[in-house]
């Protein structure tokens, strides 16, 4: 278990200064009681009884950021709908500072999920990729942005915002800011000259093949740090923790927390959000990766997209120092 993590660093934290550009969108809950099947199809009949709304995608990770203490700008393009208006008074009770460009023809991203004591039943979403013009927006207002900015996080839900990653990551280094890459899809390639990727399990498999001993996996992020030119690489292997692949250093493991898992959905946010603040606070690789394990499982104990505040990861350290002694 990495032990690097102290209390004491966890205030560092605060003030720490995260630029999130990625695929922003709504995560929108509807609860209700299933007390029969519908007569028109075998299908279960929800009496929603209550609804509730929550920033996603990269508005999470950037939402994730100010919890955990650090201040979040968010990088984003939307539509002109009443989603796009939720996500701007969401943002603005969070006190994340937003520049959504505005795509007229785009619907936004909305993700709408149905749930019966506490299970998920369908979930609909509505989305489209954003026009050229909304993208080139993106450039230009990245360049005003990064000045700001210590640490870069890319969120990539493949819903097309970060279509230059390839040239947001160029300019950012060039910059000498790191960048952090949530990655999605099969083309690793845009995102050459990362700083960090955090790719899950499953992600990482589709793009490097499947393993079965821990050596083959430790060879095929060896081959991948190499070929992209990366400098470290994450992979969140859910039940095994999490590990950290470096160029030219030992890899880091950090297990699993023994803990009720009640639902995954927006956990990689946290572990971006949680490695861009340790990175602006110059923690060291293992206290990196500690936090974010730790967020991680935090939050993984909430139900749907969640964060983890300071003083939380603040009592799951006292608890494993209780558990040492």
């Amino acid at each position: 278990m990495l032990r690097a993590l102290l209390p004491e660093h966890l205030p560092r934290l605060a003030g720490q200064r995260v630029l999130v550009v990625g695929d922003a969108m709504l995560d929108r809950y509807w609860f209700g009681a299933v007390e029969r099947i519908s007569p028109e199809a075998p299908v279960p009949v929800v009496a929603v009884g209550g609804s509730e709304e929550r920033l996603g995608g990269a508005a999470n990770v950037a939402r994730n950021v100010v919890a955990l203490g650090g201040q979040a700008r968010l990088l984003a393009v939307t539509g002109v709908d009443e989603a796009a208006a939720r996500i701007d008074a969401l943002l603005a009770e969070t006190h994340i500072d937003a520049q959504l460009l505005r795509d007229p023809a785009l619907p936004t991203t909305l993700k709408l999920r149905v749930l019966s004591r506490s299970q998920q039943l369908i979930r609909l979403d509505f989305e489209a990729r954003p026009a050229a013009a909304a993208l080139a927006q993106i450039e230009a207002a990245f360049a005003d942005a990064l000045d700001w900015a210590q640490v870069v996080v890319l969120s990539d839900y493949g819903k097309g915002t970060l279509g230059a990653a390839s040239t947001l990551i160029e300019r950012a280094r060039a910059a000498a800011r790191p960048v952090i890459v949530d990655p999605k899809g099969h083309d690793y390639e845009r995102y050459r000259g990362a700083t960090l990727l955090t790719p899950n399990r499953g992600e990482f498999a589709t793009v490097a093949g499947p393993w079965a001993r821990e050596d083959e996996l430790h060879a095929k992020a060896a081959d991948w740090l190499a070929r992209l030119r990366v400098e470290r690489l994450l992979v969140t292997r859910s039940e095994q923790g999490m590990t950290l692949f470096r160029a030219g250093a030992p890899a880091l493991h950090d297990p699993a927390r023994a803990r009720e898992v009640f639902d995954v959905s927006g956990a990689g946010d946290t572990v971006v959000a949680a490695l861009a603040l340790a990175f602006a606070a110059e923690l060291d690789d293992a206290a990196a990766v500690h936090l974010a394990n730790l967020a991680a499982g935090i939050v993984v104990g909430k139900l749907g997209t969640a964060t983890a505040s300071v003083q939380e990861v603040a009592a799951e350290l006292a608890k494993e120092d209780s558990a040492c002694m």
